[in-house]
């Protein structure tokens, strides 16, 4: 099994800035190789896709609403993958979770569907207040 723990969530006034941090564990994970992605969950409301990274970081892809604002990263050697939020807005409040893809023999594109992702963490709280 692959492990993820996210961390670097917190509360933050509109407009300021928050780093998310994924770190992976497992012999799983260090064997294969997984896109990665970040999704969040506001209470009442479906989880949506954020941003994801492929295995090599080289494509990545946001959705609408952060694009511009958040950046995402990753550092194999390290195990962790990162979200650089900046200038974040009251919309923009949940539960962030990441999520690990394991690579077809495709490739390792990333993927907007949660149900395309096979290991998960418990989430970290971000609140931005207005």
């Amino acid at each position: 099994q692959v492990q993820l723990v996210e961390s670097g969530g917190g509360l933050v006034q509109a407009g300021g800035s928050l780093r998310l941090s994924c770190a992976a564990s497992g012999r799983t994970f260090s064997m294969h190789s997984y896109a990665m992605g970040w999704f969040r969950q506001a209470p009442g409301k479906d989880r949506e896709f954020v941003s994801g990274i492929s295995w090599r970081a080289g494509s990545t892809d946001y959705a609408d609403s952060v694009k511009g604002r958040f950046i995402i990263s990753r550092d194999n050697a390290k195990n962790t993958v990162y979200l650089q939020m900046n200038s974040l807005e009251p919309e923009d409040t949940a539960v962030y979770y990441c999520a690990a893809d394991y690579c077809s023999v495709y490739g390792c594109r990333v993927k907007r569907e949660s149900y395309a992702y096979d290991y998960w963490g418990q989430g970290t709280q971000v609140t931005v207040s207005s």
